[in-house]
Parts: structure tokens; sequence; C-alpha cells
């Protein structure tokens, strides 16, 4: 019976075990550069840009139900502070540990129907098809989980001046003078008044403190 893979052995995120020859314990060690998929990371946020190289070191082991795969992804991550809105690069290191089953097969190569109680624990199960598996949806739960979801340019970042918007890590000294509301309004209306009327005006209020006084 010949079995149909549905799984490319030409790209890049899927791997052959058929090394391992189902003998429990055999162990493989690979390390592979490859160019990083589309969105990988926080969309968004911060993440590997698509086609910037992703190292990877693999060590498959043979079980008696499949094959365990363990590594580290390294490649570096970019994005933008959330404090001050610069562009950021951060060094991305992403373990991951993932068993991949053997799939019991019909003679098309489809996995048979388990039983009815275990029938939830298959749906997070994942399956060789062919002695091949498909690393990638491992690889991107991995990177999600090792990013920040608020990636800052360093961790005492002061982030942008909430009046002008200015970088206060370029300025540490920036501050702007604190004007009282409540006499911002007085101070527009005597900076427009010429040298008389505020003669007048000083006048009147003095008139008017002395009625208080009486």
């Amino acid at each position: 019976m010949a079995s149909h893979a549905r799984l490319d052995h030409r790209n890049p995120l899927v791997f052959d075990t058929h090394e391992l020859g189902r003998r429990p314990g055999a162990l493989q060690r690979l390390t592979r550069t490859i160019e990083a998929p589309r969105d990988f990371g926080i969309q968004g946020v911060i993440g590997v840009p698509e086609g910037n190289p992703v190292e990877l070191e693999l060590r498959l082991e043979s079980v008696m139900d499949g094959v365990l795969v363990t590594g580290t992804a390294r490649a570096t991550a970019e994005g933008e502070c959330v404090r001050c809105l610069e562009p950021l690069e951060q060094e991305l290191e992403a373990d991951f540990q993932e068993m991949f089953s053997y799939p019991d097969a019909d003679d098309r190569g489809r996995v048979k129907a388990e039983p009815a109680d275990d029938a939830e624990d298959d749906e997070d199960r994942l399956f060789l098809e062919d002695g091949l598996f498909d690393l990638e949806p491992v690889l991107r739960d991995a990177v999600v989980l090792a990013l920040p979801m608020q990636p800052v340019c360093q961790e005492d970042c002061p982030g942008l001046c909430s009046e002008c918007g200015a970088r206060l890590a370029d300025d540490p000294d920036h501050h702007h003078d604190a004007v009282d509301i409540r006499w911002a309004a007085l101070q527009g209306i005597a900076g427009s008044l010429e040298p008389g009327d505020k003669d007048e005006m000083s006048g009147a209020e003095a008139g008017v403190d002395e009625k208080q006084e009486k």
C-alpha cells in the first residue's frame, strides 16, 4: 500500500524522520537556517520581517508513539517602542517541544478515526504524514510566546512629552512651565490691553477691593 504525503519535502519547514526508522531511542540532530515566513510574530507590534534568516537547532527523538521534536529558534525581531514610537530591534530566542504522533493510516494515507472518547484529544495532536512533519505552526506559537506584547527600546524609556510629543530620552531636561488655567484667560486679556486700559482696570479692581473691606 502506498501512502501519499500531503506535505512538500521541499518546504524548508518540513522535516523528514525516516532516518530514525521508528526505533525508540533513536536520535537525530539538525541545524537549518530558513527565511522567516510572512507575519512571523505579533502582527502590528513586533516580529521577524519576512525573508529574514531564522536559525534552527533541532533534536528529533523517536519514541513509542511518534517523534518528539525539541528545538530552539534564533532571529532578530523588529518592531516599535510602545512608549516613544521609535523603531527597535530585539534578539529573539524561542524554545519549543512538540510530539508528532504516528498515524494509523488506511490504504489512502488518511488517518483512521479514533474512538469517540479520544476525539477531543486528537484535535490538539499533530501527526506525521508519511514520515514528514511541518514545523511552522509549532514555530509560530513559540515565537509569539517569546516576544514581548509591549516592546520598549530600553527598560527605562521615558516615552514622549504629553504636551508636545518630544522624545524625552533625547532631552532629559525637557519641561513646560505650568500655567494655572484659572489665570490663563486673564493673562490673555491683560496682554491685549493698552497701557491706559490696564490703569483703568487696576483702578476698578482697587475700588472693588475697598468696597469689600467696608
